[in-house]
């Protein structure tokens, strides 16, 4: 019998640090033994609690078995896993012995949410009360976020994202449901947490999840699956955790639904319902690694001589909460090919033109399309005026009939780029999905295809689903939108391309004749297009008025 004083906090199930013990050959082989096998001591000492039973030994499945060998001999793991299949279960035991048997390690139990977490280091700690006194450590803290034990072992509970394990080195990163972590901050926290992560030769990393959609979890096991990375997949089917049939799945069905049935249960990589591309379509979509990546710059094919590209841009503010971003098509043949893409959060509207600049001018003098709404005109002005790039595409408003793209001498009712009002986007949204449903533009890209599947439709608009985003999306709305106009056409024919290219020349060597007009609706009062939008023209400038 121990006494009050021997008890942490007064505790009677936990063991205070620095406490003397006299160890019986027999505990002492027990506890070698319990050392050396993880399955041993999981089997004969955790103990969890059971909704019909209460308190019980932990009797594994074939599949936690296999699972926990996995994670014992090798340091990147990822499983994919139905709900309700014991996976926590067998993670914390796994973790319980690890930081026993193991001094001083840190390990970090994050989840998509803090209160997971700390539910998981709660069903850690029930297993470490209910060990007998000689196989626990002495504990020096036990609190709902952290624990530290006597042997230096230290196990943290938060969520996951990057400030949670920065500034700090652990021996084991648990990640638990990483699935439903927003894209954006598994992203942040990888960039941020790989450094721990490599420094150390034995640092394993565990991923668990149920999956949801085609996010960063749907990459990493991808890449797993194809022997792209370091991960050892680990995948279960419902049918092998155990009282799991046929009746069992209709009556989950019934109950559910099938979509939710595939997504939770068959652990299918499924995006949001009523996606404006066809779900069937978005699963064949393959994404593949790009040639480089730089600041936000990601490169799948280098420019080639004598093909055409062409640029659409959509700008942000900078303010975190959506990205400037823009992809470079290879239009010189049907199927388009993207061969670059560009997303960042934090550029400044300053700088993004000279990005897009950069870009445009090594694919062989790209035409450029910018959205030009509230702030994309100052990136429009400040490409043409201060970067003097002119392969700059413009658009004209037509009276009721809308806006097209126009080759730059149709008037004073245009401006340089597009404004995405409800009739562009209406448009470019029915031909985008026409185009990649078709393969006429070809989806290559992880980022895109995340976005893709989150981009629902919503009554009679067309949005990322809440908590998403949709900034490369909008980069290829733009895109299917232009290949409908007449003057895309023109520009993509390699014939006519050259006589207009002629045609300017001439224009330009003949700069001081008036240019004559014809009024061809420019001029019709009517300034409200068939959709309701206000058109609000921005008179082009020219270099001898305004400078």
């Amino acid at each position: 019998m121990t006494s009050k004083d021997e008890h942490y906090l007064g505790n009677p199930l936990l063991k205070k640090a620095n406490q003397s013990i006299e160890w019986e050959e027999e505990q002492l082989l027990e506890y070698k033994k319990c050392m050396d096998d993880p399955h041993y001591f999981i089997s004969k000492y955790i103990k969890i609690v059971s909704l019909d039973k209460g308190l019980i030994p932990f009797d594994m499945y074939s599949f936690q078995k296999e699972m926990l060998k996995t994670f014992h001999e090798e340091r990147f793991t990822i499983c994919k896993l139905p709900r309700q299949s014991g996976k926590s279960t067998i993670m914390v035991s796994y973790l319980l012995h690890y930081a026993l048997f193991n001094p001083n390690v840190n390990i970090a139990i994050l989840a998509n949410k803090a209160s997971t977490a700390r539910d998981l280091l709660g069903r850690l700690q029930l297993a470490y009360e209910n060990l007998p006194k000689w196989l626990q450590q002495g504990v020096l803290s036990w609190n709902k976020g952290s624990l530290e034990l006597e042997n230096g072992s230290k196990i943290l509970a938060a969520s996951t994202s990057a400030s949670a394990v920065r500034g700090s080195s652990f021996n084991i990163i648990f990640l638990d449901e990483f699935a439903f972590v927003p894209s954006t901050i598994g992203e942040q926290f990888f960039s941020s947490v790989y450094p721990t992560i490599s420094s150390g030769k034995s640092t394993k990393v565990i991923i668990v999840s149920t999956p949801m959609g085609m996010n960063m979890f749907y990459k990493l096991w991808n890449d797993a699956v194809h022997k792209r990375n370091s991960y050892v997949p680990i995948e279960v089917h419902w049918t092998e955790v155990p009282g799991r049939d046929e009746k069992w799945k209709e009556q989950t069905i019934a109950n559910t639904s099938e979509q939710q049935f595939a997504s939770e249960f068959e652990c299918e990589f499924l995006g949001s319902t009523n996606t404006l591309i066809n779900a069937a379509k978005l699963r064949n979509l393959s994404y593949v690694e790009p040639l480089q990546k730089s600041a936000g710059l990601s490169v799948y094919e280098k420019p080639i001589k004598d093909h055409t590209y062409f640029i659409t841009a959509d700008v942000a503010r900078g303010t975190k909460n959506d990205s400037s971003a823009f992809i470079c098509f290879d239009v010189t043949t049907v199927p388009y090919k993207i061969v670059a893409v560009f997303k960042d959060n934090e550029i400044k509207p300053l700088l993004f033109p000279q990005k897009i600049n950069q870009v445009a001018r090594a694919y062989n003098h790209a035409y450029v399309l910018t959205e030009v709404n509230d702030i994309g005109q100052q990136v429009a002005d400040t490409l043409h005026f201060e970067l003097e790039y002119d392969n700059l595409v413009m658009c004209y408003m037509r009276g009721r009939a809308g806006q097209i793209m126009g080759g730059g001498f149709s008037g004073t009712k245009g401006q340089l780029g597009v404004r995405t009002t409800k009739a562009v986007k209406k448009i470019g949204c029915s031909n985008m999905k026409q185009v990649i449903e078709n393969d006429k533009i070809i989806v290559q890209d992880f980022e895109i295809i995340n976005e893709l599947s989150t981009f629902i439709i919503k009554g009679n608009q067309f949005e990322a689903e809440q908590g998403a985003n949709d900034d490369l999306v909008m980069c290829i709305v733009l895109m299917s939108w232009a290949m409908d106009q007449k003057y895309f056409k023109e520009l993509t024919d390699v014939n006519i391309r050259a006589n207009m290219l002629k045609e300017q020349q001439k224009q330009i060597d003949n700069e001081m004749t008036p240019f004559g007009f014809v009024d061809d609706g420019v001029n019709d009062p009517n300034d409200i297009d068939e959709y309701g939008t206000k058109w609000s023209p921005v008179k082009i400038r020219d270099y001898e008025s305004d400078w």
